[in-house]
């Protein structure tokens, strides 16, 4: 199982992610993920990585689909692999409703079905296909500029067992956040094998799994850490959602209790390096092909030079 870190704060300049890019140059990390930027372009942070010399795998988890069309997804996508010499994993997710509401104006009629559409029209265009598609929310008829092949994996976000079913079918990988290990194994890997044996795939898509944690230390409190990291998320019906498929029972109202209730549920790990090593091993028990490791509550708590400081040490402490 490979181990990979996520841009743990929304930079203002692109220096402050120098750090960042140099732990996967430096340690076993396998490719630096990022969120949606909404600040600074996420794309455009890693084609001025590498501009200035440092070339790194990236990973784009995940673009918000009503942000980008999907031919244009697809350019962008190309272009960093192009721009680094190195794999990219692009992303995509719907969004919540609110998100969708607001960026497009009514939500999508159907979550599966405009997920569907989008990634059909990305990767058959990453496929240096012809793209012919009539659909109710994505159409195109389009083809990219031809050129030499770029390493693009699409992925698609998932969080329930619909959309996990659909990433069986049509990604290369299928990007999961706040998933403890057992809810993956029992929930959503079997959804995606069975997407795939519907499409008479010989495999499912790769599971890359975005997990927050923080090393443990007096001056923290665990209940602080994991309230930055996902509370944001956890007000959200769809997240709280599956965390109930999952077990794990949320108010979604800031009550300390939430964070509590997240780490005992195995979504958020905190404690030593070898303790928190001990919780992955359960993802690769189940067959995980990466694991993110998602700082963003310590950075968000102590700043980002602390969050590359855990980061490191964990790094460093793997078998």
């Amino acid at each position: 199982m490979r181990l990979s870190i996520l841009l743990p704060f929304g930079p203002v300049r692109p220096e402050q992610v120098v750090p960042f890019a140099n732990l996967v140059n430096w340690t076993c990390a396998d490719r630096l993920w990022q969120g949606h930027g909404m600040l600074l372009d996420s794309h455009h942070l890693i084609n001025w990585l590498a501009g200035i010399g440092i070339r790194i795998p990236s990973g784009f988890g995940v673009s918000l689909m009503p942000l980008r069309s999907p031919y244009q997804a697809a350019v962008e996508a190309r272009s960093v692999a192009l721009t680094t010499g190195h794999s990219v994993v692009a992303g995509f997710g719907p969004g919540g409703l609110a998100a969708q509401r607001s960026f497009l104006g009514k939500p999508y009629a159907s979550q599966i079905g405009a997920s569907r559409e989008y990634i059909e029209i990305v990767r058959g265009l990453l496929d240096r296909e012809t793209v012919e598609v009539d659909g109710d929310h994505y159409s195109a008829v389009a083809r990219l500029l031809e050129y030499k092949p770029a390493p693009v994996s699409v992925g698609l976000g998932v969080l329930r067992e619909k959309m996990a079913a659909l990433a069986g079918e049509v990604a290369d990988v299928a990007i999961t956040w706040l998933g403890a290990a057992s809810y993956l194994d029992r929930i959503l890997m079997p959804a995606m094998e069975k997407g795939a044996q519907d499409r008479k795939l010989e495999e499912p898509a790769k599971v890359t799994a975005i997990v927050p944690v923080a090393l443990s230390g007096p001056d923290r409190k665990v209940t602080d850490l994991a309230a930055a990291s996902c509370g944001q998320h956890i007000q959200a019906p769809h997240y709280q959602d599956a965390l109930k498929k999952a077990g794990i029972a949320i108010s979604g109202d800031g009550d300390p209790a939430d964070a509590t209730k997240l780490v005992d549920g195995g979504v958020f790990l905190y404690g030593t390096a070898e303790e928190i090593h001990e919780r992955l091993d359960e993802y690769r028990a189940i067959g995980v092909d990466e694991v993110v490791l998602n700082a963003t509550g310590v950075g968000l708590v102590a700043g980002p030079r602390e969050a590359a400081r855990d980061l490191l040490e964990i790094l460093n402490a793997a078998p």
